[in-house]
This record gives structure tokens, sequence and C-alpha cells, in this order.
């Protein structure tokens, strides 16, 4: 691996973890800083995205193992 792509990746490494690491806690001191209705809803909207987001993830994973039940059937 050349030194170029590896600084490259290390950065990206290093962005995503630091992202992962602040963004919630942005998350948690805008909705900390709304009036307790918007602070409310907010929090309502974040739980309920959360589920869509759980349901779209367990939705594709169960098609992909459809098809590789698939494949391995006409294999």
């Amino acid at each position: 691996m050349s030194g170029k792509t590896f600084d490259k990746w290390v950065w990206v490494v290093i962005f995503a973890a630091v992202a992962v690491i602040v963004i919630p806690l942005i998350v948690i001191w805008v909705i900390l800083q709304l009036s307790s209705e918007f602070a409310f809803v907010a929090t309502i909207l974040i739980i309920i995205l959360w589920g869509v987001a759980s349901g779209y993830k367990d939705w594709v994973m169960s098609k992909r193992q459809e098809e590789e039940s698939k494949k391995k059937k006409e294999s």
C-alpha cells in the first residue's frame, strides 16, 4: 500500500470516527436548546426515524438472505 493511499484512508477513518462522536452530541445540544414543545416533537421525530431506518435495514437484510437462499437452491 502506498503512503499517499494509506494517509488518505487514515484521515477518512479519523474523520468518520470524529463525526460519529460529535454529530449526536450536536443534535442533543440543539434539542436541549429548543423550547419544551419543540424538544418533545424533535425527540418523537428522532424515535420514529430511528424505527424507520431499523425497519428498512431489516427488510434489506431479509431480501439479501432470500436472494442467497435462491442462489444456493439453483446451484
